[in-house]
């Protein structure tokens, strides 16, 4: 390791590590460029879910390849009769239906025929004659350009010769695929351009330096764009395509731990450069100090995506492949590429406040150190009142609620958002997204008879079959993804389970979201337990000790239910925000547990490292003194760039940005400045127990 290190920072082959960098890029971001991924997230159930085999298995009947976009007429007063026959036209005796109705403007996207010819179905009028539905069938395209262009002139010709007083909305499942594209196109441009300002601002005032700030910005950037085509090509070599949301978190990670690892190094070199007159030898120090905490901290973020790897969604191991990958990559850049930058140039780099030879380290007399004097006066108290306050935010997640509506997704409403809304006022709330029933054909009547048994049904019809199978789509009266359209669905598979000989299996949109609410449970009750475990392995692993891990262990933890706490008192009493999505708790936890111990393994390492000379007190006041600025600025960086996830357009990312946001403050400000050292001085020198002999981690 110790030749490792000697040739990154070496005078001639800091120089070569850093062409061997450019090379390495180059390859990524040339020709071992990832394909373009889909920019819709994806549900990524697993093939044996029930919706999955009720999908597999309407492939086999007639219509499989059929899809719809459904257009709303709403009007502010009931309909006159000339609105009535724009809307219907009239009826026509020898077809024995309505012609010249608004139904005809969309015959040239329709994929059903009667007679012959191109039919859209006329449109269906509500009882309280204030909504007009028009129904058009179309032909499925796994295409998104497809998709969201088709719905685009659909929405155009739905304007045409509209009359005065109507407003019209397009929605259905392609409408909502193709809002779905859309809020999503370009979001990753515009996640990484926020993400970047917000770096580049917090490290000017970080270092106060008109040039140190982009030398660890083009690194980190650097590692951001090959770590999204690498990240890419490990999760298709394990058979899975990460969608845009995976790829808006992964930037944010990269950025965050990347600079956070940066901000370490590069405030370790500063130290250095007092006492070294050579730069290259002050480099090879810093990345001594400093190489064991980094490497324990992206190891923690590694490994604990990595437990997404078992998860049953596809949409989460997707994540904890891609984003391992970037933790990966970021902790190389942050070890080898940045110290090699860094050194080639002169002390000018810090340019005005340039680290002189000799010169006193001021942190050491500094606020930081000031306040870890202050509180090993009285630990106990402090302890007590630090855990008091995190137990008080806790509470404010008391009736936390779980499970956001098809319409309560999106951070700003797109239209079929708003079409869905007027359709539930006026009709059956499922009738646009039916629940589908599969049953062995001779059982279709006595299923029928079933499903209309059940409480919160409307309607329950055969639409196709074939030689074995008979599809049933059932209408619920709750909005799609309510809690009472999901327990409309359970019972709905509950009493179809009793029909003997049916063999039903029970899909469609809101059977989907259940299935996902169930495989995120499961993975929940899998993945959070192994996230405890491997952090505190690689606690033991750094420390070489049990009270330490276990205490850094229990804060984070409780700043993680203090972040749900206040974080769920925000979304309800300001942002107006009903529930958490279904993901929010377990990647919340994820990011929280594994970025929010990173600082205190900064903290912890430094202390371990002064204790060895100065003892277990004195150690941990001189790791708060000279750590104190950096964690600080590390912990409202990451705060800042989590924030970032606010752009992009789902509620989910907009809530884990928030939690994480908090919970990180949290970590930065109260647990890592107070109640660590507080449970430090506490214990003395038991808190390396069972070690009676401390020595300082290595780097080489």
């Amino acid at each position: 390791m110790n030749r490792l290190i000697s040739f990154i920072t070496g005078r001639k082959t800091a120089w070569a590590t850093i062409v061997v960098g450019f090379i390495l890029a180059a390859l990524a971001l040339g020709p071992f460029r990832a394909a373009t991924t889909e920019t819709n997230p994806t549900n990524g159930l697993p093939s044996d879910s029930e919706t999955s085999l009720v999908n597999e298995a309407v492939k086999d009947l007639p219509g499989a390849n059929s899809t719809a976009a459904v257009v709303v007429y709403k009007s502010d007063s009931t309909f006159t009769d000339s609105q009535l026959e724009w809307l219907q036209g009239t009826f026509n005796p020898i077809v024995q239906l309505p012609t010249g109705g608004v139904n005809e403007q969309f015959t040239e996207f329709t994929n059903a025929e009667v007679n012959g010819k191109p039919f859209v179905p006329p449109a269906i009028v509500s009882e309280d004659n204030t909504t007009a539905v028009v129904t058009i069938p179309l032909e499925k395209s796994d295409e998104t350009e497809v998709v969201s262009e088709r719905i685009k002139e659909i929405r155009a010709t739905a304007q045409e010769g509209l009359p005065s007083g109507i407003t019209t909305y397009v929605t259905g499942p392609e409408g909502f695929q193709a809002d779905l594209v859309g809020v999503f196109a370009g979001a990753d441009f515009t996640l990484l351009l926020f993400t970047v300002i917000v770096v580049a601002v917090l490290l000017i005032v970080t270092y106060r330096s008109p040039v140190l700030w982009i030398v660890p910005l083009l690194v980190v950037g650097t590692a951001d764009g090959v770590a999204g085509q690498v990240g890419r090509n490990v999760a298709t070599a394990f058979g899975i395509v990460p969608d845009g949301s995976v790829t808006g978190i992964l930037s944010v990670l990269v950025f965050g731990a990347g600079t956070n690892y940066a901000l370490l190094l590069i405030a370790r070199y500063r130290e250095e450069l007092l006492r070294n007159e050579d730069r290259h030898v002050a480099m090879a120090a810093a990345l001594r100090g400093a190489g064991p905490a980094i490497i324990a901290s992206g190891s923690t973020v590694t490994l604990a995506l990595l437990t997404l790897t078992l998860a049953e969604l596809g949409g989460n191991r997707a994540l904890g492949l891609v984003c391992a990958t970037g933790i990966v990559i970021a902790m190389i850049a942050a070890l080898v590429f940045l110290p090699a930058s860094l050194v080639v140039f002169g002390r000018g780099l810090f340019w005005p406040f340039v680290p002189k030879l000799g010169a006193e380290n001021k942190s050491l007399n500094g606020v930081w150190g000031k306040l870890g004097r202050g509180v090993a006066k009285r630990p106990v108290i402090i302890s007590i009142v630090g855990f008091g306050i995190l137990f008080a935010l806790a509470l404010g997640a008391t009736g936390i609620k779980v499970g956001l509506s098809s319409t309560e997704q999106f951070r700003v409403k797109p239209e079929a958002v708003y079409g869905q809304e007027v359709l539930a006022e006026a009709f059956p709330a499922g009738a646009t997204t039916p629940t589908i029933v599969i049953v062995n054909k001779d059982s279709a009547d006595k299923a029928i008879a079933a499903a209309e048994t059940v409480s919160g049904v409307a309607s329950a019809a055969e639409v196709s079959q074939n030689d074995s199978i008979a599809r049933i789509d059932v209408i619920l009266d709750g909005e799609p993804g309510s809690e009472e359209a999901y327990q409309s669905i359970k019972d709905l598979r509950t009493e179809l389970a009793t029909v003997d000989g049916a063999d039903a299996l029970v899909g469609g949109l809101d059977a989907e979201q259940l299935d996902v609410r169930t495989a995120y449970a499961h993975d929940q009750m899998i993945v959070i337990p192994l996230i405890l475990l491997l952090v505190f392995g690689v606690l033991v692993f750094l420390l070489r000790a049990l009270v330490a891990p276990i205490l850094l262990l229990l804060t984070v933890v409780a700043s993680f239910f203090a972040a749900q706490g206040a974080a769920w008192l925000l979304f309800t009493n300001v942002l107006g925000i009903p529930a958490l999505d279904l993901s929010v708790f377990l990647f919340s936890f994820l990011f929280l547990v594994a970025l929010g111990v990173d600082y205190n393994i900064f903290l912890v390492a430094r202390a371990q490292e002064e204790a060895v000379h100065f003892g277990t007190k004195e150690g941990m006041i001189r790791a708060l003194a000279t750590t104190g600025g950096v964690i600080t600025s590390a912990g409202i960086l990451l705060a800042a760039v989590f924030a970032v996830l606010g752009v992009l357009p789902l509620i989910a990312l907009y809530q884990i940005g928030i939690i994480v946001g908090i919970g990180v403050l949290l970590d930065t400000l109260l647990v890592r400045t107070v109640i660590v050292p507080a449970l430090a001085f506490m214990t003395g020198d038991k808190f390396w127990w069972p070690r009676k002999k401390l020595t300082a981690p290595k780097f080489g």
